[in-house]
């Protein structure tokens, strides 16, 4: 069933409270405010050098002949639906991210020449994935990457529950139909995650960078099995109801492990490579 937000009114703004909603504090009266924000304050906070702009979706837009993802390579033009949640979260992501939206635009457009406007192939696949419900997930402790290999959900977010809050696992978010989502409250979350695997004193934007990088050159995203399931909702913080170990017993979003089912390697980081 297609996922409908609520309307601006009928909002919960404990929403706002709570991960992931709670991480994009930089826009809260986009996000709290009464009004919707405008196509020129979203492009107000652009960083200067950005060569991209938000324009209103309009019948006149649409009817150029291009795709939306041809219009932003050619025309540095991102057709944005006005006082809409989805296009608004999407905004969101393009200036808090835009070396990863420029990738995956950069890929989806080669992808569009080669197979043509009516196909998808499996990078294509791969790259709205990610791009709708995407996270990064920064791993420091192989332990805890195996038992996130075995869908081990249990021992992932309760036994090694204080792993999510010293550091040796995080997350960042990058889709924006997952903000959408986290609109309702008690909705449980499940990201589609490219896995970096951590050895030093590397940050999330060094992790963020990587991926980007990897993704412009076609190392990654080339198959939709590339990316790996995690029920955000299990993440301390993100859902009151996981702070107690039913939650990690019973809950619907924690899937088993497919028969035959592997993923690949996490992406090496390291800042000695950076450099």
């Amino acid at each position: 069933m297609r996922y409908v937000a609520p309307t601006r009114a009928a909002i919960d703004p404990i929403v706002f409270t709570h991960a992931p909603l709670s991480h994009w504090n930089e826009y809260a009266p986009w996000l709290e405010g009464l009004q919707w924000p405008s196509i020129d304050e979203l492009n107000a906070r652009w960083l200067q050098h950005a060569g991209e702009r938000f324009i209103a979706q309009t019948r006149e837009v649409l009817e150029d002949g291009l795709h939306y993802e041809e219009r932003i390579a050619t025309q540095a033009l991102i057709a944005t639906r006005q006082a809409n949640w989805h296009d608004l979260f999407n905004a969101m992501v393009w200036l808090r991210y835009p070396a990863l939206k420029r990738a995956l635009n950069q890929q989806q457009v080669m992808e569009i020449a080669r197979v043509g406007r009516r196909e998808r192939s499996r990078p294509q696949c791969a790259q709205t994935h990610f791009d709708e419900a995407g996270v990064i997930v920064l791993v420091r402790d192989q332990r805890l990457l195996e038992l996130w290999d075995r869908h081990d959900w249990y021992g992932l977010f309760w036994r090694h529950r204080t792993a999510w809050l010293d550091g040796s696992i995080a997350v960042e978010v990058f889709g924006h139909a997952l903000l959408e989502h986290a609109l309702t409250p008690g909705k449980l979350l499940v990201g589609k995650a490219l896995a970096v695997w951590v050895e030093d004193s590397a940050d999330r934007s060094t992790a963020v960078a990587r991926c980007a990088d990897a993704i412009g050159q076609a190392r990654l995203l080339r198959d939709p099995l590339e990316l790996r399931p995690l029920p955000l909702s299990g993440i301390p913080g993100w859902d009151p109801a996981n702070e107690e170990e039913a939650f990690h017993r019973e809950a619907p979003c924690y899937q088993p492990l497919r028969e035959g089912r592997r993923y690949p390697a996490p992406l090496p980081l390291a800042v000695s490579h950076l450099q």
